[in-house]
């Protein structure tokens, strides 16, 4: 069984056939999918596309969508939501969460700022709960380090989690698995010229590594058009039926046969996300 760590399968590039997709990564061998969500107005549909699939959901603010609602209502509805569901099995983790300084329109001192008290406090939230996080993690590693640091330092340390789609050095890599974390490689790393992500995906301990899609978004290089040929109409949906895929570069990189690539993989899922674990009981077939 393959375990998509990340899809954001509520997104709407998945409304017309979101049914089809699913059955699609079931037959591939896809047997959990973890939908993070990326803003309060995506939580009731990252709820729901995880119980269609029989998989898993992630509630958290995610820093493309610091505008889209006021701060405080923001987190208000983040902790509502976090005490509704605490108990749902399907709930594993805080997320999407994190900082972007990639992003040109998030770069201002009144965005940064914004996101950096959006993200401390979501982890704040973590905390209490108990829950570990997703993170998204772009040109932003060191400041997501410094206050994951902070929490330890005070003796509230986040429960580990995910750092998703990964893309630092390796010094960074180091520090966010010993602050327990796993890294989270999907369609990137089957890019030849990802020279640094692949590099990263072969030297990393054997215990530090997830596999993710990102889908719709981050499409393996046998998916990728151009923004030009997508104008023209091509298509770079990703899915997670391209998974299985996408573990054979990791494979490859480290030497593994995919027997091997499969059981490590989702074993470091488990580790980093506890409670995907109760979810094995529901073990969908491939025929």
């Amino acid at each position: 069984m393959w375990l998509d760590t990340h899809c954001h399968l509520d997104a709407p590039e998945f409304d017309a056939d979101r049914s089809d997709v699913i059955q699609r990564a079931i037959q591939a061998g896809v047997g959990l999918m973890v939908v993070p969500s990326v803003t309060p107005a995506t939580f009731a549909t990252a709820k729901q596309a995880a119980e269609q699939c029989h998989g898993a959901y992630a509630l958290g603010i995610h820093p493309l969508y610091v505008h889209a609602v006021p701060e405080q209502q923001a987190l208000g509805d983040l902790a509502k939501a976090l005490v509704a569901f605490q108990d749902d099995s399907r709930l594993v983790a805080v997320g999407e969460i994190g900082l972007d300084y990639f992003v040109p329109h998030l770069q201002d001192d009144v965005s940064l700022a914004l996101q950096d008290r959006l993200y401390a406090a979501q982890l704040d939230l973590a905390v209490a709960h108990g829950l570990p996080v997703i993170l998204h993690v772009r040109r932003s590693a060191d400041r997501l380090l410094k206050h994951l640091r902070r929490l330890r330092d005070a003796g509230r340390p986040v429960a580990g989690g995910i750092a998703h789609a990964f893309n630092g050095s390796a010094q960074q890599a180091q520090a966010f698995v010993d602050l327990g974390f796993k890294l989270g490689f999907g369609g990137a790393m089957t890019f030849a010229r990802a020279l640094q992500i692949r590099r990263l995906a072969s030297e990393l301990p054997d215990d530090a590594i997830v596999l993710e899609t990102d889908a719709p978004d981050i499409p393996p290089h046998w998916l990728y058009h151009t923004a030009e040929a997508r104008a023209q109409g091509a298509s770079s949906r990703n899915e997670p039926c391209e998974l299985p895929r996408i573990a054979e570069t990791l494979a490859a990189l480290r030497g593994w046969t995919l027997e091997q690539t499969q059981a490590k993989t989702t074993a470091n899922a488990m580790a980093a996300l506890p409670r995907l674990a109760g979810l094995l009981t529901w073990m969908p077939s491939s025929s």
